[in-house]
């Protein structure tokens, strides 16, 4: 039986406003998939040097504006030449200033309620990224609100069930999870993954390596 190579992936945690305390442990839960070849970094000039060499880039719970001029120009190209992009959770809340990193992600971050259990709906059970999960997976978040519906522009995979939680703001169709092509390269984005012990859970361990493996081309 053959075994796939090793994919390495620039993990980027870089945080001006708001900063996690899950961000240690979600760097940790991608070391030990075992999958990856991590490289972790906060500093933006990793992003101004060639990143041909990963298989995805990762901005894990950033927040604010993280990058240079530079790096802005590098990640685009990378995305465009083919490169994969994967945000998780507040990476949404991440280059407000910059209109092309709307549009690559999809959807930017507006408010979310307290953090509570409550129930998303999987509306695409073909993704690598959601083809594990029930139907209705109960599950404890933040449950984020975007300024903007992504529908449309995105494949959306999962979608929020306001009535099973206190404080939705964007009504029946509330995507979550989505993914979608930009140029020749791949995005996914996960809403989830607020605290420590989501990056402990096997269900979200397995939809988040679905989502890399798919942004990276893996999924085959």
């Amino acid at each position: 039986m053959s075994t796939r190579p090793t994919a390495r992936l620039l993990v980027f945690t870089r945080t001006t406003e708001y900063r996690h305390d899950s961000i240690p442990a979600a760097v940790a839960a991608l070391r030990t998939l075992a999958a990856y070849d991590v490289d972790h970094t906060e500093d933006p000039a990793a992003l101004q040097a060639p990143l041909d060499g990963y298989a995805a880039v990762v901005f894990l719970s950033t927040s604010g504006e993280v990058l240079t001029p530079a790096s802005r120009k590098r990640l685009a190209g990378y995305v465009e030449s083919g490169g994969g992009f994967v945000g998780v959770h507040a990476a949404a809340c991440t280059e407000y200033d910059w209109p092309y990193y709307g549009e690559l992600l999809g959807a930017r971050f507006d408010r979310h309620p307290a953090y509570q259990p409550g129930r998303a709906v999987v509306e695409d059970r073909e993704h690598p990224a959601t083809r594990h999960l029930p139907a209705v997976w109960d599950f404890t978040d933040e449950w984020y609100d975007f300024r903007a519906n992504p529908r449309g522009r995105v494949r959306v995979l999962a979608v929020a069930d306001e009535s099973s939680y206190d404080g939705g703001g964007m009504g029946a169709d509330h995507p979550l999870v989505w993914c979608r092509e930009q140029g020749a390269g791949r995005v996914f984005y996960t809403a989830f993954g607020h605290a420590s012990e989501a990056f402990l859970d096997p269900a979200f361990r397995a939809h988040l390596r679905g989502g890399i493996d798919w942004a990276a081309r893996l999924d085959t």
